[in-house]
């Protein structure tokens, strides 16, 4: 039974006491603004600032000019710039800031800022921009395909000759915004040793620093960036936050003085990176008794302005282009491709909620069309223990638990009977009824889109209290609240003795962006491995005391125990310790295990364990007006070992609610490349009264990969929750959507 629930700054959040950066109070503080062309795209012609520098209380304005270090910078491509200087390649990018005594002065004088620019046609469509001759967002990327990734297995074109059906449709998914609550902002404090202090709305302390140091010119060991409370990121505030914190440092650096910004939600929106859309083109072939012989599969991503994270979470959408199903043959193209939209990158997901929204869409029309059941299909197809993926990969190093996830919710949502109340479009009354679900398999972690590594400090104090940091930087989701009860596990020591020590850049080495699911499996490998060599020192320098041999010692209960039940409380062991001058430190260090990829043929092992997932809905669509109404939803997802199971199911309800929204009603609604949906006012996100009882089921295999035994759980939450609503309102309305949000007409509307 799952009952731990552990929140380390609970208390300081429902409280209000845990300090966001606009919360962080200094005297003598600049206020900065930024300044936006209202171009979309556009070649520079002069920026004009003399006006707004003779404004009242205005300290300095910035553009491209006062940037010592490299204009551009970027996860992958450096391409984004911290001030446009030629062009403006989409409506976000930022031509100054203005830097005053108070906001007020600084949005004052911002107004006085103008651009001479001879105004371009913008290339607002993927189609477009592939076109021969269109014109180049940027000059370096040829064609303006950013990249291209490829999945060969088999051959499709032969397997399609023997297929009794194929099958072809095209799904879209759009932009969609994180809407995080907390907007990006930062502060820079210059200290008197000459470091450049930081605090900001960021997801990866690192990756900030990295950014600045690029755009300063400035050596890494000068700036110090530090990890607080963030409310909300979602892999949103990666790209954009480290550029604000760049200028805000720039401003901070040039003055001498400190500076803080912190935007609008309208600025926010028009300059953050959005969920990457899709355009996605399925051809499947299959057999008469249901087996999928083929995939042919061809998708164009709008990368937007700027690489950003694109071409890493295009990857992923490749390499799990088929869903948790074996398929002989494959032939899967991801192009990502520039247009002077707004950017796009990193959002929960990455890339697979756009690639499940289609397969398993895929996978309800065959089985109608092979008039199988729609559950049938997935069990003659998905994958086993041992089998192989559409890259090659055997699944031999982990539980393949793709049978136990789905019989987890046709039991628990009682399906077989449910989905016999299918609507389809036919009923005495004004409402409509559907049962659908999904199902995925996601790659833990980051996989061969990178390295993957993570490290730990373990300091033990002398009255026997414990200070741990990891490198994992917390988002709101709770790292830290699960990096202290593996420490406590491992160690076998009482948790009220751990205090958690938020990182900074110059205490502790990089453990990479708090992306990719892979905060607890990475950070808690560091721990693993820093309790392995804390406790063999320790058991060395007390063997004498507990009367056995260091390898006999044991750490339970909050004693180290010897022999004949000899046994030290952790207190006066650590104190011990200190008396012999043998300090209780330790440095943990992971790294994930090794991969192999060839990317020209899409084949390999592109991660090392698999999540696997199922999710239900049950829901009524009312006839006359459209509207659907969520009746309940079911969720079971195998994430290896549950280390905290309450925040588990917490990132499983709050992965579905930001998947309804993407579903049913968030729209980024945009004009000739403008974004018209600034606010809350206009961007819909759901509310409380539209989220049904969500039951989730927390499945464990310990994973032997993992230190730890975890996996992840806060993308597979998402992921699959688009397409279990879009079959389910088939099964309703007997009409098929494939484009995100879906809308659908009532009959009042006809």
């Amino acid at each position: 039974m799952h009952t731990k629930v552990y929140r380390n700054d609970g208390y300081a959040k429902v409280t209000g006491r845990a300090s966001f950066v606009d919360d962080f109070r200094f005297n003598t503080i600049a206020f900065a603004v930024p300044v936006y062309s209202q171009y979309v795209h556009a070649k520079i012609l002069k920026i004009h600032t003399k006006k707004a520098k003779n404004a009242p209380g205005v300290l300095g304005v910035f553009t491209w000019k006062d940037v010592h270090g490299k204009l551009h910078c970027g996860q992958i491509n450096h391409d984004l710039p911290i001030f446009a200087k030629d062009k403006i390649r989409y409506e976000g990018d930022v031509i100054a800031i203005v830097v005053a005594e108070t906001k007020e002065q600084a949005l004052s004088a911002a107004s006085l800022v103008n651009l001479d620019a001879e105004e371009l046609p913008p290339l607002l469509s993927v189609e477009e921009a592939m076109k021969d001759g269109a014109p180049l967002v940027h000059e370096q990327i040829k064609g303006n395909i950013v990249c291209h990734h490829k999945i060969r297995r088999g051959n499709c074109e032969e397997a399609f000759k023997n297929c009794d059906f194929v099958i072809e449709k095209e799904f879209t998914t759009p932009f969609v915004e994180h809407m995080y609550l907390e907007p990006e902002g930062s502060i820079c404090r210059p200290r008197f040793d000459g470091i450049l202090e930081v605090y900001g709305s960021m997801q990866h302390p690192f990756s900030t620093r990295r950014f600045i140091s690029i755009y300063l010119g400035l050596s890494e060991s000068q700036i110090e960036v530090y990890s607080h409370p963030t409310g909300g990121s979602f892999g949103g505030k990666d790209d954009t936050a480290a550029v604000v914190c760049a200028r805000t440092t720039l401003a901070a650096d040039r003055l001498q003085r400190l500076v803080k910004t912190i935007y609008t939600r309208e600025w926010s929106m028009k300059e953050s990176y959005k969920r990457v859309p899709f355009k996605i083109r399925f051809k499947y072939g299959l057999s008469q008794s249901g087996k999928i012989l083929a995939i042919k599969c061809h998708v164009l991503a709008d990368s937007g302005a700027y690489t950003s994270t694109t071409p890493w979470l295009t990857w992923r959408a490749a390499v799990q282009s088929c869903g948790p199903y074996e398929i002989e043959n494959v032939h899967t193209d991801v192009i990502s491709v520039a247009t002077n939209n707004v950017y796009t990158g990193a959002f929960r997901g990455f890339g697979a909620p756009q690639m499940n929204f289609a397969i398993e869409q895929m996978m309800d029309i065959c089985a109608y069309e092979l008039k199988i059941s729609p559950i049938n299909i997935r069990k003659i197809n998905m994958l086993k223990q041992d089998s192989t993926t559409i890259t090659g990969q055997v699944l031999n190093n982990h539980t393949v638990s793709t049978d136990k996830v789905l019989e987890t919710i046709l039991t628990a949502s009682d399906y077989d009977l449910k989905i016999k109340n299918n609507s389809y479009g036919k009923t005495d009354n004004d409402r409509l009824y559907g049962i659908g679900l999904a199902m995925s398999y996601r790659g833990t972690s980051i996989g061969a889109e990178g390295i993957d590594f993570a490290s730990c400090i373990i300091n033990c104090q002398f009255d026997g209290s414990i200070i741990l940091s990891t490198g994992i930087h917390e988002n709101g989701q709770g790292a830290e609240s699960a990096m202290t009860l593996i420490l406590a596990e491992q160690l076998g020591v009482n948790i009220d003795r751990i205090h958690y020590h938020p990182m900074s850049t110059s205490h502790i080495p990089d453990s990479g962006t708090t992306v990719a699911s892979r905060g607890t499996m990475m950070g808690g490998g560091a721990i693993y491995k820093g309790v392995i060599k804390l406790k063999k020192f320790i058991s060395e320098a007390l063997c004498e005391e507990l009367g056995c041999d260091p390898e006999k010692i044991q750490f339970k209960d909050d004693y180290i125990w010897g022999k004949n039940e000899l046994k030290l409380h952790w207190p006066d062991a650590i104190k011990i310790l200190h008396q012999k001058r043998i300090y209780p430190y330790s440095f943990g260090y992971y790294q994930a295990p090794a991969i192999d990829w060839d990317e020209e043929k899409g084949q390999g092992i592109p991660y090392f364990s698999y999540v696997y997932s199922c999710q239900a809905v049950e829901l009524e669509v009312n006839k006359k007006t459209g509207k659907v109404k969520l009746l309940n939803i079911w969720a079971a997802h195998d994430i290896g070992k549950a280390v905290n199971p309450g925040l588990v199911k917490g990132q499983i309800y709050g992965g579905i609610t930001q998947g309804i929204g993407m579903t049913l009603t968030e729209e980024l609604q945009m004009e000739n490349g403008h974004i018209t949906s600034l606010n809350y006012n206009q961007y819909k996100v759901p509310k409380a009264t539209d989220i049904p009882e969500i039951r989730a089921f927390i499945i464990e295999n310990p994973d032997p990969n993992s230190p730890t035994g975890a996996k992840g759980i806060g993308e597979p939450a998402l992921e699959i929750i688009a397409p279990a609503i879009a079959n389910a309102v088939y099964a309703a309305t007997g009409k098929r959507y494939y484009s995100l949000p879906i809308k659908i007409e009532g009959e009042s509307s006809k």
